[in-house]
């Protein structure tokens, strides 16, 4: 299954008739499930993967198409503003609010964000969400975890991470707060 068709998650619908012969679906159900969560968890993982594998068998352009569809597909840009925090961001940067944000940090190649290189773009072979706990309410999830990425070489980098879902006006599920960092070792 695909990374677009796992974030578009069956949808109930009714029509409502708006005149004799026109009918318009309704998203009847904005309620989200603990799977669509962990689906929508899954897919962001064989995202970044698959923007990494991208990169290493076609090169820059294509890694940054397929980086721009999944954030068009995953994140809630269209919305409104998305509150991402990288986990490899400085100030004055550190906040990617906009997907021109995203799409930089996820694969560089951007002169207004010159300190990225393309997070998504280190070799990422395998990866992992393990939440600790997920609230769910109404059409609205946060899950709070970690998440593992294994590289090439087998190394395995783990994140502190926190999103937060919300279904859009069509019933899929949008990341409207990103929240990553290393893990405070002291």
């Amino acid at each position: 299954m695909s990374f677009l068709s796992r974030v578009a998650p069956a949808l109930l619908i009714s029509p409502l008739l708006a005149g004799p012969s026109l009918a318009e679906a309704v998203v009847v159900n904005g309620a989200i499930s603990e799977a669509e969560v962990l689906a929508a968890q899954d897919a962001w993982c064989d995202a970044l993967v698959s923007i990494s594998t991208t990169y290493d068998a076609d090169g820059q352009d294509a890694a940054k198409a397929l980086a721009g569809d999944i954030i068009d597909a995953a994140y809630g840009y269209q919305m409104g503003a998305v509150l991402f925090k990288p986990t490899l961001t400085t100030a004055p940067q550190t906040f990617r609010t906009t997907r021109e944000g995203a799409l930089a940090y996820f694969v560089g190649d951007d002169p207004n964000f010159p300190g990225d290189t393309g997070f998504a773009l280190k070799g990422w072979t395998a990866c992992e969400a393990v939440n600790a706990a997920v609230f769910i309410e109404g059409s609205s999830a946060t899950t709070m975890g970690n998440v593992s990425i294994t590289n090439k070489d087998g190394s395995v980098t783990t994140v502190d991470k926190t999103w937060t879902f919300v279904k859009d006006d069509a019933g899929a599920l949008r990341i409207m707060v990103h929240h990553s960092s290393l893990p405070f070792e002291g």
